[in-house]
C-alpha cells in the first residue's frame, strides 16, 4: 500500500468537495438541519392535551372534580359546552382530543357514597396519544376517589387508613422522562448513517459518469488505495459532523452526556467507516449517481429509522421483524449512543454491540474492495 498514492487520491477528493458547494452542503449543513428539524419536531411527550367539558350538573363537587384535570399539566381546558352537538363538533374538528361529561346527580352520588359514573370521550385517531391521555385521566380520577373516601372516613370519625401498597417510583437515567433525551442520541445515529452512505455512494459512480475512471485505471493506483483514498476525506467530514451533533445535543437540546466522550467518538468512527464503505460499495456496484443515491437512501434511511430501535421499541415488533433488526447496523450504534449518553456505561456492558458494529465496518470495507475492479467492464 503506497501512502503517497492514497494521499494523492484523498487530495483530489478534498479539492472536489471544496469546489462543489452542494457536496459541502450535503456533508455539513444537511445533518445539522435534520438534527434541528427532527430534534424539535419529534417528541413523544404528551402535555396540555386539549379537552372540553360538559358539566351537566354545575355543582361545587363537579367543579372540584373538573379542577383536578384543569389544574394538572396534562390537560388544557379549551371550552365548556352545554350540549352533545357542541361536544361532538369540538372532537371532530380537532379542537379537543378529550371530552369530559359529568352527568346530573354526580354530587348526590358522591355525598351518599355511591358510585358516580362520568364519561370520558377520547379521539382515538392518534392511538398513542389517546392511550396516554386515558392513562392520565385514570390516575386523576383514582386520586380524586381516594381523597373523597379518606375525607368521608375522617368526617365519620374513623381511624386514618393507610394504603396497603405505597409505590414510590424512581426513574433512572432519564428522571424527567423527556423524550428528547433519548431521541437526540438516536437521531445522531440515523442521520450519520444516511449522510455517510449518500456522500460516498456518488464518488465512484461520478468517476464512471464523467469518464475520469479510465484515467484512474491507467495509473499505478491500486483498487484498495483508491477506495481508501476516497474514504478518508468523507471520514474527516463525518467526524466533524459527529462533533457538531454532540455539541448541539449538549448546548442546544441540553441532553446529558454521562458516559465517556472518547468512547462515543471511537464508536462513531467505527460506525462511520462501515456506513461510508456501504455507500462506496453501492457506488461501485451501480456506476450511476442517480441509482446510487436512490439505493443508498432505501438501504439506510428506512431501516435505520424504523428498525434500529430509535423510534419504536424492538421488543414490541413481530418476531420476524425482530430477527431482521439484527442485520441493521444502526441498531447497535443507537444502543451504544443511548447507553453512553443516558446510562454512562462502557464496553463492559456494551461490548457485544461494539463488536458487531466492528464486524459491520470490516465487512463493508472488504466487500467494497472485493467488488471494485480496475477494469472498464
Amino acid at each position: 500500500m503506497n501512502t503517497l498514492r492514497i494521499r494523492a487520491i484523498s487530495r483530489k477528493e478534498f479539492i472536489h468537495i471544496i469546489r462543489d458547494p452542494r457536496s459541502l452542503g450535503m456533508s455539513i449543513a444537511i445533518p445539522m438541519l435534520l438534527l434541528l428539524l427532527f430534534g424539535y419536531a419529534l417528541t413523544l411527550d404528551v402535555d396540555d392535551v386539549p379537552m372540553v367539558v360538559w358539566d351537566q350538573e354545575g355543582s361545587q363537587v363537579s367543579r372540584e372534580f373538573v379542577s383536578r384535570f384543569t389544574g394538572s399539566p396534562y390537560f388544557s381546558l379549551q371550552a365548556y359546552v352545554t350540549n352533545y352537538r357542541d361536544l361532538e363538533r369540538a372532537v371532530d374538528s380537532g379542537k379537543a382530543l378529550v371530552a369530559l361529561v359529568i352527568p346530573t346527580g354526580f354530587a348526590g352520588k358522591i355525598d351518599s357514597g355511591r358510585e358516580a359514573p362520568v364519561q370520558l370521550i377520547v379521539d382515538g385517531s392518534d392511538s398513542n396519544t389517546a392511550t396516554i391521555a386515558m392513562g392520565y385521566a385514570d390516575v386523576l380520577a383514582m386520586a380524586y376517589s381516594q381523597d373523597v373516601a379518606l375525607d368521608e372516613i375522617r368526617r365519620m370519625g374513623g381511624t386514618e387508613l393507610a394504603l396497603p401498597v405505597d409505590v414510590r417510583p424512581r426513574v433512572w437515567f432519564n428522571p424527567d422522562l423527556e423524550s428528547k433525551n433519548y431521541i437526540i442520541p438516536g437521531l445522531i445515529a440515523v442521520i450519520m448513517m444516511v449522510i455517510a452512505a449518500l456522500l460516498t455512494s456518488l464518488t465512484v459512480a461520478r468517476e464512471w459518469e464523467r469518464g475520469t475512471m479510465e484515467q484512474l485505471i491507467s495509473t499505478p493506483v491500486k483498487g484498495h488505495e483508491l477506495i481508501l483514498g476516497k474514504l478518508l476525506p468523507y471520514f474527516a467530514i463525518g467526524m466533524i459532523d459527529v462533533l457538531l451533533a454532540v455539541l448541539m445535543g449538549e448546548f442546544l437540546f441540553q441532553v446529558p452526556l454521562r458516559g465517556n466522550i472518547a468512547l462515543l467518538f471511537a464508536m462513531a468512527a467505527i460506525f462511520l467507516v462501515g456506513a461510508l464503505s456501504l455507500g462506496m460499495l453501492i457506488s461501485v456496484v451501480t456506476k450511476s449517481q442517480l441509482l446510487a443515491s436512490q439505493l443508498a437512501m432505501v438501504m439506510t434511511f428506512l431501516p435505520a429509522f424504523l428498525l434500529s430501535g430509535f423510534m419504536y421499541a424492538i421488543s414490541n415488533m413481530p418476531k420476524a421483524i425482530q430477527l431482521i433488526t439484527y442485520l441493521i447496523p444502526a441498531r447497535y450504534f443507537v444502543a451504544l449512543l443511548k447507553g453512553i449518553y443516558l446510562k454512562g456505561i462502557g464496553l463492559q456492558v456494551l461490548f457485544i454491540e461494539a463488536g458487531l458494529l466492528t464486524v459491520f465496518g470490516v465487512m463493508m470495507i472488504v466487500l467494497a474492495n472485493v467488488k471494485f475492479k480496475k477494469k472498464l467492464v
